[in-house]
């Protein structure tokens, strides 16, 4: 194995994580998810939701922080290879947002039938 192999892979990992800065200091609706994913957490915590319930939840948050994250990618291509106004950079835009729309109410209907009937039922109490 050659030894700039480690370090080839470190480079992978530095880009990644600045990718992920990026998302977060730039992208203000991957904060707001990133605020609403953790006090889901903690919320999953406190009621001590079963492991197969914390794996739904993890791959929800996750889903929806990972297509804010392509959305981001699309809509920085699109404007790179389109700086003009045109109808299919539009198209492109859009419907990458509206993927993210998507994967937001999915993930609040997981939070509702992951975390609804235990809340209810502590706070019913």
């Amino acid at each position: 194995m050659s030894s700039s192999r480690p370090h080839g892979l470190l480079k992978s990992f530095y880009f990644a994580f600045a990718g992920i800065a990026y998302l977060f200091r730039t992208q203000r609706n991957a904060r707001i998810e990133l605020v609403i994913g953790l006090i889901a957490c903690a919320v999953a915590a406190w009621l001590k939701i079963s492991r197969a319930e914390w794996s739904v939840l993890f791959l929800t948050i996750a889903g929806v922080l990972i297509l804010e994250g392509l959305n981001t990618t699309v809509e920085a291509a699109v404007d790179l290879a389109s700086p003009e106004i045109h109808p299919l950079a539009k198209v492109a835009k859009d419907v990458a947002a509206g993927m993210v729309l998507i994967a937001s109410i999915a993930s609040v209907c997981v939070g509702v039938v992951i975390l609804g009937p235990p809340l209810w039922q502590k706070l019913a109490l």
